[in-house]
């Protein structure tokens, strides 16, 4: 059962994060609650020594608490829970021991009776291991020159750039190099170039050459593009005979950017003068960049919201919509008349978080994640979707990872998962849906990961896989702080299969620098289109309160890496919404659609190559604003993803619930960024009122000058006389009126 690309999934991180505030604490034995009365705690503080630690990578810090009354007094009251955020840099045993593994600020949490007392440690980075530094794509000129790239890098392989480098060349006669790793050629030979810190070295050799260059043309001479395309410039060199001269070549584009191989991307319209420089030569080409100009309209055509629900993953397949839910159900919607979606079931599980949800491409079949589980057996949950409208449950697979699951991709009768216990990929077999196995078993291996027990049970420190993506005989891993992996699971490169799967390549940020200390960052989502995989971060605070109706601040980007040469990965180009959070996105016919949590849905033009930063490039379709004032968190957009079907885009929002909406017509260019109406109409749902007295209602709630009621379903009133700007039509009759108005701006 070969199921079609799909979005990974994402999160609000995994069931070990919920649990890192007071608000979040482990459930006690409800019985032994019910059977007795607790006395009322009289703990008033908590102190946590040492209040401070400076420590690095790899070392446990042994913390103690005790809880005082409002005198100051000791009480005999024992520690509750013990724990570490960012989780994923740090973790904590319930004795209080913190093991750290990875560097930046951690805080330490000890909860007595009903109050948190704290502890900050500052991990260091660590002492490099080795500098990597590129080799010139060829030979330099005498008089030529040529920046080269030097890469300091952790034990792990993180990427580091806040390391001094110092520059020398061994034979200064013949190449010379300044601070900036400027090599110029002095006369033909050949030397070493060396880049040195933090007790380290790199180096890499360079060849000069005589500067036989006699002609120098650069081609297309002349080009017209639009904003965000990438034009090949090529260089012909010939020296007097005729013949043909493999020199570095140097680029510059005054306003725009030009990377060593001849790729230019203008970020504005305009005129611009392209020169590549070989020695003294120099040749010239002009580009003309007119504006992009593919800003679209977006109509909101449907929604869908359920008061104090908080909406996950979802799946659209036939005329179907699951949701998946930040609680124990699953909600089931028929969307085949799309401007009413309407419920038609709720499927319970025991769970505190149901991530994931997907379905086989014949319909038959559907697995759900679990996370959060009462009985601590989580896994996945096999579903008979024969009847669309009313799954039922199968079977289960906890055996291996009862741990929990946070996302779940269907290849064939595999299910491949990530399993929260250990940070490691599980690939099981259902081509028997009743009794499914494990095959398979994965993992990054990391010196640093140790296992501790916690309020779930026992989780990893130091490894955790967030998604996966299996195309074409290749899995894709998204594996937080060890970024992108990939694995060979059938393709053949490797000798992979499903039940063997093979190590192919990887690729690492640096999330620390990326995003600074006290975050929780990691690569969380991918998605492989043509010669890319998009991989997108998601960045939490290292402690928040999920069940809060307060803003939850989110970062991220989305890194934008190709693997045309599968075995190198590199990244080469970025999509960054300022001051909002990446999370998941899908791909299609050249067009990404992604929820950009604080940043709402976007639809995003990545036709062609791609190059550089594409949110400054003019390549955003259109952006959709989900704040909601009956919103979870009201007003506040929290958009987890985005699925594009059958001409319509269908927005999932945490806070706001389900957003179904279809590119209109286009807009007119604009120089500067347009704010993000996204609604045109925007479709609100109010108990039965009076017709007459509606508008009066909306004007107090929504502070709206203008209103349009496009109908009232189940109106038990005739037409009424309206101003020249309403119109009013009764139509179908059902148990409870609904009134569905279109308002002719959205609130403010």
């Amino acid at each position: 059962m070969q199921i079609r690309t799909r979005p990974q999934k994402a999160t609000l991180l995994s069931s070990a994060l919920l649990l890192l505030v007071p608000a979040r604490l482990p459930a006690q034995d409800k019985k032994d609650d019910e059977s007795k009365k607790k006395e009322e705690s009289k703990v008033a503080k908590v102190e946590v020594t040492p209040a401070e630690a400076s420590s690095a990578i790899g070392d446990t810090i042994q913390f103690s608490a005790v809880g005082k009354d409002a005198q100051g007094k000791p009480l005999p009251d024992k520690v509750k829970l013990w724990y570490a955020a960012p989780f994923d840099i740090a973790g904590a045993d319930q004795n209080g021991a913190i093991n750290l593994v990875g560097p930046g600020e951690v805080m330490v949490g000890a909860v007595i009776g009903e109050k948190v007392g704290y502890a900050r440690i500052k991990v260091s980075k660590p002492h490099i291991a080795r500098i990597e530094v590129a080799a010139p794509p060829a030979a330099i000129v005498a008089g030529g020159a040529v920046q080269l790239q030097a890469t300091p890098r952790d034990p792990n392989g993180d990427p580091r750039t806040d390391i001094a480098l110092s520059w020398s060349s061994d034979n200064t006669s013949i190449a010379t190099v300044d601070g900036a790793g400027v090599v110029r050629g002095v006369r033909p030979g050949r030397a070493a170039i060396r880049a040195s810190g933090d007790g380290k070295t790199g180096e890499t050799p360079v060849t000069v050459l005589g500067n036989r260059v006699a002609q120098l043309v650069v081609t297309p001479a002349s080009a017209r593009a639009r904003t965000g395309d990438v034009i090949r410039f090529a260089v012909t060199a010939k020296d007097d005979t005729g013949a043909p001269v493999n020199a570095v070549v140097q680029w510059s584009a005054g306003g725009a950017q030009v990377w060593p191989d001849g790729a230019f991307v203008a970020e504005r319209p305009g005129t611009y003068t392209v020169e590549a420089t070989i020695g003294n030569r120099t040749a010239v080409a002009s580009v003309v960049v007119a504006p992009r100009n593919v800003a679209r309209e977006l109509e909101v055509v449907g929604r869908a919201m359920l008061p104090d629900t908080q909406f996950a993953e979802e799946w659209i397949w036939s005329h179907y919509a699951y949701y998946s839910t930040i609680s124990d159900k699953l909600l089931v919607f028929d969307v085949s008349d799309p401007a009413n979606p309407r419920q038609t079931d709720t499927l319970k599980v025991d769970a505190r978080h149901i991530n994931d949800v997907s379905v086989t491409s014949d319909g038959k079949i559907g697995v759900i994640t679990r996370e959060g589980a009462s009985n601590r057996k989580n896994g996945i949950v096999f579903l008979d979707t024969t009847d669309p409208a009313h799954p039922k449950v199968l079977s289960d697979y906890t055996e291996t990872v009862t741990g929990g699951v946070h996302s779940a991709f269907i290849n064939s009768h595999y299910v491949y998962l990530t399993d929260d216990a250990t940070g490691s990929m599980r690939v099981i077999d259902f081509a028997e849906p009743k009794a499914p196995k494990e095959v398979a078993r994965w993992q990054v291996e990391s010196p640093l990961a140790v296992q501790r027990e916690g309020p779930m049970g026992m989780q990893t420190v130091g490894r955790y896989l967030h998604d996966d993506q299996v195309i074409d005989g290749l899995a894709y891993l998204a594996y937080w702080r060890d970024g992108l992996v990939i694995l060979d699971v059938g393709k053949g490169l490797k000798g992979g299969s499903p039940e063997h799967p093979q190590f192919v390549s990887q690729l690492r940020w640096n999330y620390n620098e990326l995003y600074g200390p006290g975050w929780l960052a990691g690569a969380h989502a991918v998605f492989r289109y043509k010669n890319y995989v998009f991989v997108g971060d998601e960045v939490f605070p290292g402690e928040f309160e999920l069940g809060s109706k307060s803003r939850i601040p989110v970062r991220g980007i989305l890194h934008v890496v190709d693997v045309s040469d599968i075995a190198h990965p590199r990244e080469v180009a970025t999509y960054s919404v300022p001051e909002a959070g990446s999370h998941n996105l899908w791909v299609l016919d050249d067009v990404l659609y992604m929820g950009y949590y604080s940043g709402g849905g976007r639809v995003l033009d990545i036709s062609g190559e791609l190059r550089g930063e594409l949110y400054n490039q003019g390549r955003e379709i259109a952006r959709l604003w989900t704040g909601d004032p009956a919103g979870f968190r009201p007003n506040l957009p929290f958009v987890w993803g985005a699925y594009p079907d059958k001409g319509l885009i269908y927005f999932n929002d945490i806070h706001s619930g389900l957003w179904i909406a279809r590119l209109g017509k286009p807009k007119e260019y604009s120089a500067t960024t347009d704010t993000q109406r996204g609604m045109s109409p925007r479709r609100l749902r109010f108990p039965e009122v009076d017709p007459r007295g509606l508008r009066r209602r909306i004007h107090r709630r929504h502070g709206l000058k203008r209103v349009e009621i496009d109908h009232l379903d189940g109106a038990r009133f005739g037409p009424h006389s309206f101003d020249a700007d309403e119109r009013i039509a009764p139509v179908r009759r059902h148990h409870r009126a609904v009134h569905h108005l279109s308002l002719g701006r959205e609130p403010r």
